[in-house]
C-alpha cells in the first residue's frame, strides 16, 4: 500500500486539549456488576496513590491531524485553545506534527481543554473533561472563506451540536469542492433531525454503533448502516471488539480487530485512530477493503500505547492483509 504521488490536503476541524493519564493504583481496580456494567469506587474523601503519570494531547480533530501527517500528507487545524499550559502544549504538539496552525485561534474567556484520564487495567478508562475553549466555540472563529489555502479534504469532528458552525462550514466547503468526512458526537447526535440534514454534503461519515442507533433505526449494525447510507455516500461504523463494517456505492464490508492477540493498554482515541486512518485509505483511492486494513491497523497501534498519539502509525506500506467479507453494497 503506497501513498499518492501529490501529497492531499486536510483541514481538520474540532476540539484540542490536554490529556493528563493517572495509572498504575492500587485503587483503579474496575468493580463490575456485569461485564456490561464496570465502575471505579473511590470513597468521598479518600486519597488515591498513583505510580505512574503521562501527559498527552487529545480531541478528536487534533488525533486525526496527527494520522494524517504522519501519513506525509499537508494538515492544517481549525479549533480553539487559550493562552494556558495546556494551550501551550497543544501548540507544542502541532508544531512537533508539522500540523499548519492557520485555523487556529485563541480565546481569553475559557481555558483550554483539560482531560485527567484514570487508566484502569486493560486499557478502559474514567476520563473527567473540562471542555472550555473546545465547546463555547465562536463562529467567526471557523471561516473557511478567510483562510487563504485550499484542501482536498474536510475533516470534521464534534463541535458541541454548534449546527450554524456546521452549516457555514459545509456550504462553504461544497463551494470550494473541498470533500467532507464527518465524525459527529453528542451535541450533533442530540438533535437527530438537524445531523441527517447535514449528511447530503457529507462524502464519509464515520460513527459507532450506539452513535448510529441515536440516529438511524436498525437491529444490528448492518441495518444501521445501510440506512445511514441512504443520506451519505460512504458510511463506516465501528462496534468495539465485535469490529467494523463500510459502505460505499458499490461494496459493503465487514472485518474483526487487526490483531486479536494485541495487548490493550489504553483505549483512549481507539475510535479517532480507526476513523482518520480509514478516511486517509479511502481518500488515497484504495477502496473499502484497504481503507478498513489502515484503519483497524492504526487503531491497533494506538491502543497498545498510552495516549491518543502515541502509537499512531507513520507507515502504511508494510500492512498485512485481513479477512475482510466485502459483498455488493445492494446484495
Amino acid at each position: 500500500m503506497t501513498k499518492s504521488q501529490k501529497p492531499l490536503t486536510f483541514l481538520c476541524v474540532g476540539a484540542a486539549i490536554q490529556d493528563v493519564f493517572l495509572s498504575h493504583s492500587p485503587d483503579f481496580i474496575p468493580v463490575c456488576e456485569n461485564p456490561e456494567e464496570c465502575f471505579f469506587e473511590i470513597p468521598l474523601g479518600a486519597k488515591v496513590n498513583v505510580n505512574t503519570i503521562n501527559f498527552s494531547t487529545g480531541g478528536g480533530a487534533t488525533n486525526a491531524a496527527a494520522t494524517f501527517a504522519r501519513a506525509g500528507e499537508n494538515v492544517a487545524f481549525m479549533g480553539q485553545i487559550s493562552r494556558d499550559p495546556a494551550g501551550m502544549a497543544v501548540m507544542k504538539m502541532l508544531d512537533d506534527e508539522g500540523i499548519n496552525t492557520v485555523g487556529l485561534s485563541i480565546v481569553d474567556n475559557y481555558h483550554t481543554g483539560y482531560s485527567v484520564l484514570l487508566l484502569a487495567p486493560g486499557g478502559e478508562r474514567t476520563i473527567l473533561t473540562y471542555r472550555g475553549a473546545s465547546t463555547h466555540f465562536k463562529t467567526s472563529n471557523f471561516d473557511l472563506t478567510q483562510i487563504d489555502q485550499n484542501f482536498d479534504w474536510m475533516y470534521v469532528t464534534t463541535l458541541n451540536g454548534n449546527f450554524e458552525i456546521l452549516d457555514k462550514l459545509f456550504y462553504d466547503a461544497k463551494k470550494r469542492n473541498i470533500k467532507i468526512a464527518f465524525n459527529p458526537g453528542k451535541g450533533e447526535l442530540a438533535d437527530p433531525k438537524k445531523l441527517r440534514a447535514l449528511l447530503s454534503d457529507v462524502e464519509i461519515l464515520v460513527a459507532n454503533r450506539e452513535e448510529l442507533g441515536q440516529c438511524f433505526t436498525g437491529e444490528n449494525l448492518e441495518e444501521l448502516i445501510r440506512r445511514a447510507h441512504s443520506y451519505c455516500p460512504v458510511v463506516v461504523g465501528t462496534d468495539g471488539t465485535a469490529g467494523v463494517a463500510a459502505i460505499d456505492k458499490t461494496s459493503f464490508a465487514t472485518t474483526g480487530l487487526y490483531n486479536p492477540k494485541s495487548h490493550v493498554i489504553d483505549r483512549t482515541g481507539a475510535g479517532d485512530s480507526f476513523g482518520s486512518a480509514f478516511v486517509l485509505g479511502y481518500a488515497r483511492g484504495l477502496g473499502l477493503k484497504k481503507a478498513l486494513i489502515y484503519g483497524a491497523a492504526n487503531s491497533d497501534a494506538v491502543v497498545q500505547k498510552i495516549g491518543a498519539k502515541t502509537g499512531i502509525l507513520d507507515d502504511y506500506s508494510d500492512l498485512h492483509e485481513m479477512k475482510i467479507d466485502v459483498r455488493p453494497a445492494n446484495y
